[in-house]
């Protein structure tokens, strides 16, 4: 798995903080750009034979190691498996638990396309509200958001932490 790096001179496990422009800003727009194109190689993978919708996720775990997952359909559409939750199992499944970034790319689709309403629920569950998340698909536009703006009154998460502790 490729490695992304952080800002300079800080801990390689954390994105750089965004700021309006400079460094940091270009830091992490590259970071993300490279991770979008991970979650692109992961959507050429998807098994999409009845919608031919194709997904990928990357998922930036806090030790930099990388994560992809793409969509799995099933003919009954309701057992079909996202791609954002199949790179939180793979990743989970090799025993991270903290994510830090996260990329989706719909090549089918010209305009970017989020994650749904239970993949938002289960990335909030491993991911803080301030994470980055950019998505996109085959057109230019790309949307730059936080997990937080896409799940927001995520109360839920307060509690989770206070049970794990």
């Amino acid at each position: 798995m490729e490695k992304y790096t952080s800002c300079p001179d800080s801990s390689p496990i954390r994105l750089c903080e965004e700021t309006p422009s400079g460094t940091n800003a270009s830091a992490l727009d590259s970071q993300m750009r490279a991770l979008f194109n991970e979650a692109l190689k992961a959507a050429a993978l998807a098994y999409a034979p009845y919608s031919k919708f194709h997904v990928g996720a990357a998922l930036l775990a806090d030790d930099g190691s990388v994560y992809t997952g793409c969509n799995v359909e099933n003919r009954s559409f309701g057992l079909t498996i996202c791609a954002e939750r199949s790179a939180v199992v793979q990743a989970v499944s090799k025993g991270r638990r903290s994510f830090v970034a996260l990329a989706i790319a719909t090549p089918d689709s010209e305009t970017p396309v989020g994650p749904c309403g239970a993949c938002r629920q289960v990335l909030s569950e491993f991911m803080a509200p301030d994470a980055p998340v950019r998505f996109g698909g085959s057109g230019a536009e790309q949307v730059n958001t936080t997990i937080g703006a896409l799940y927001p009154y995520d109360s839920l998460h307060e509690l989770a932490a206070s049970l794990r502790q």
